[in-house]
């Protein structure tokens, strides 16, 4: 399983988070059919009906995008029986542009990043009122410029081949309850000295960005989940100036370039061991490849989650298997993901 990444305030205790985030994946699996129970299985759902891929009726998450009044059910875990409908997860207070419109962005083009063309991906994500940004068909988004959201956004590329390349990134500076679910973004490069609109009334000039594919700056409630991401001129997240993510990576494998700088797995920049000792960074069970190395942190951090988990870590020499559904989802109206 590939790590979902989540920036807010530290959190305070992982293992009771992933606890609570097992023990419902196992309930709804339980449901769907698709473990035994004292009086059997469940039958899954027909592939023709919109709801019912793999068991996502029950789960609520991200396999639920067929019509547009589902997709935000990735942001609110739906009810199972007499439960109240409430998000679980790292990412429990992201909610994105959930209480916003629907936003198709039916152009690819990126020509002007002070003045966007209705339409485009960069004049959804500045817009001042919550947003949930669909694509109306697969896509290849070359930025002019770094793509600075503005909060209360989600983007949401379930249901098309979306792909961010090419060019700057995405910033999220200052802001908060961003999602970005289901893209693939790679091969960014650095942003140039430019002016560029972060608000339908506030643009400024640019120094130079990163190339980084997410770059967050002091921003809270960013929830990335089933994104691809590759190829990084600098790295693949960068999370300064406030906010500290909690990390908890399990079954993964990391293979570090053979450049002998760029190995550890999570870096603290210029923050002090003073600072970062308390962040919750945590791996189990991890792949560690050409010298790769990742530095634990934390409450606990040398405790294994293996006692929090219903559905515990597998190794990492599983990873090929495991991860063949991990990233952005190929999902179809009409098939399976």
């Amino acid at each position: 399983m590939a790590p979902t990444l989540v920036f807010s305030s530290p959190v305070q205790d992982p293992d009771q988070v992933v606890q609570q985030l097992n023990q419902y994946v196992l309930l709804s699996l339980i449901n769907a059919g698709f473990l035994l129970t004292s009086s059997g299985p469940r039958p899954s759902c027909p592939t023709t009906q919109s709801k019912c891929y793999h068991g996502e009726e029950e789960l609520g998450v991200s396999l639920v995008w067929n019509r547009q009044s589902n997709r935000r059910l990735l942001a609110v875990r739906p009810s199972l029986g007499k439960e109240p409908s409430e998000a679980i997860g790292f990412g429990k207070h992201a909610i994105g542009g959930r209480d916003g419109k629907i936003y198709v962005v039916t152009d690819s083009s990126d020509h002007d990043s002070v003045n966007p063309k209705p339409g485009t991906l960069r004049h959804a994500v500045i817009q001042d009122e919550p947003l949930w940004i669909i694509f109306a068909r697969d896509m290849k988004i070359k930025l002019k410029e770094e793509l600075l959201m503005n909060s209360f956004k989600t983007i949401d590329g379930r249901g098309a081949d979306i792909h961010i390349a090419g060019g700057p990134c995405i910033t999220v500076q200052y802001v908060t309850n961003i999602i970005i679910h289901g893209i693939n973004i790679h091969d960014c490069k650095r942003g140039r000295n430019a002016y560029v609109r972060d608000s339908p009334s506030h643009y400024s000039r640019r120094t130079i960005s990163n190339g980084d594919r997410v770059s967050i700056f002091g921003g809270s409630h960013v929830w990335v989940d089933h994104c691809s991401l590759s190829n990084y001129n600098d790295g693949l997240f960068d999370a300064i100036h406030g906010a500290d993510p909690t990390i908890n990576s399990q079954g993964n494998r990391f293979l570090a370039p053979n450049d002998a700088d760029n190995k550890e797995v999570t870096k603290h920049e210029d923050a002090p061991q003073s600072q970062w000792k308390h962040w919750n960074w945590r791996s189990e069970g991890d792949l560690m490849l050409n010298g790769a190395f990742f530095i634990a942190s934390g409450t606990r951090a040398s405790s294994s989650y293996a006692k929090a988990s219903s559905l515990g870590a597998r190794p990492s020499s599983l990873v090929n298997s495991l991860t063949a559904g991990a990233g952005a989802l190929v999902c179809k109206k009409g098939s399976r993901c």
